[in-house]
């Protein structure tokens, strides 16, 4: 079932991948969405796409990791689009490199984009949804957060979101509002092929590499996670809250 059309979705870090599918999808099942990121004119397109399938959207650009810039950002989403009752907090970069050559500089900037990140844009955003005694907070995990060689800044970020999530499901429970986590897997994105490039191999070569380890036989799509976005934030899923959703096309650790 459609959301009613005056309900309000933000995706932070849709400019691109998995949080551009993320907000298109959204718009599709009926919501006006809020697409953010750092770049207000990188949103754009996304914004354009939806309208001009027949929906409605606002590009922001917002440093989610500013307390500031993160307030100011879903102030205008409530004033042009209105009250957000959905958050989708996707925004993340990645800063790899093994624990002796990491710089303090590298750990900060991963864990200020997304736990900080999403601590600010949840709070700002809590009080929309209590008020409205409905909502929902789906957080992006990855299975990084199982430990991964080279990104003990992210494996750490990426574990955080999980505890951050189940605490924020506890507490906001009562007022109708569920916050769920999604751990991707090998996800075909920007990010994964600048890993690649990293790695010094071509993309399809380390696309293909990743598929023979998945018992699904093949790497996952920015739609796939859109897809489980769209289930968590719909009515159906009213009474799944403080779970970590792993799709990774098969068992995890």
């Amino acid at each position: 079932m459609s959301a009613p059309t005056s309900r309000t979705a933000i995706v932070t870090g849709s400019a691109r991948g998995i949080g551009a599918a993320t907000a298109r999808r959204l718009a599709a099942d009926g919501f006006a969405v809020a697409v953010l990121d750092l770049d207000e004119a990188a949103c754009k397109p996304v914004v354009e796409e939806i309208e001009a399938a027949g929906g409605k959207a606002l590009a922001v650009g917002v440093d989610v990791s500013d307390e500031q810039s993160a307030g100011a950002a879903v102030q205008r989403v409530a004033d042009e689009l209105g009250a957000p009752t959905v958050l989708v907090n996707n925004a993340g970069i990645t800063r790899d490199n093994l624990l002796f050559k990491m710089s303090v500089a590298d750990w900060d900037s991963v864990l200020n984009v997304h736990l900080r990140g999403s601590f600010l844009m949840s709070r700002a955003t809590q009080k929309y949804m209590t008020e409205a005694k409905w909502g929902r907070i789906v957080n992006l995990s990855s299975t990084s957060a199982l430990g991964n060689r080279g990104q003990a800044n992210y494996s750490a970020a990426k574990a955080g979101m999980q505890g951050f999530t189940k605490t924020l499901a506890i507490e906001l429970g009562k007022f109708g509002v569920t916050v769920n986590a999604i751990a991707p897997g090998f996800i075909e994105t920007d990010m994964t092929a600048a890993t690649a490039e990293r790695l010094g191999v071509s993309f399809e070569q380390f696309r293909e590499a990743a598929a023979k380890q998945i018992p699904v036989g093949r790497t996952g799509r920015p739609e796939d996670i859109a897809n489980t976005v769209s289930f968590l934030v719909g009515e159906g899923a009213g009474f799944v809250s403080g779970q970590v959703i792993y799709v990774a096309g098969g068992p995890t650790d």
